[in-house]
């Protein structure tokens, strides 16, 4: 009987692979906080979820992330048009790595759980 590791693994790997870019978007946002006109972006972590969940059921896996990005709307904006606001994105940023580190956990547990399976413990 084979295992196929994409269905072992669940939801955790590629909640990873998202958050990972994630992280890069909140990052550019971060650097760009004093660049006059620059848009902040994020994308909907949840919508893009259920877009993999989809594709990885119609599709082979492994299929290409192509996250559509989505632009913040200030609350209250700059004189210079930047709609970067550095709280909410620190905010965003420090959520998205203990979510990260939460996903990085559970797929270290199911990999403990596959090397028991496999060692017959």
């Amino acid at each position: 009987m084979s295992i196929r590791i994409d269905e072992a693994l669940g939801v955790h790997a590629r909640a990873l692979e998202l958050r990972v870019q994630r992280s890069e978007i909140l990052a550019a946002n971060l650097a760009n906080e004093d660049t006059p006109g620059f848009l902040a972006r994020d994308i909907d972590f949840a919508g893009e979820m259920q877009r993999l969940d989809s594709d990885f059921a119609t599709t082979s896996p492994g299929a290409g992330l192509d996250s559509s990005l989505k632009y913040r709307v200030p609350t209250q904006p700059s004189q210079d048009g930047n709609t970067v606001e550095l709280s909410v994105e620190q905010a965003a940023f420090s959520k998205n790595a203990m979510d990260f580190q939460t996903s990085l956990t559970f797929l270290s547990m199911k990999f403990r759980g596959l090397k028991q399976a496999i060692e017959g413990r």
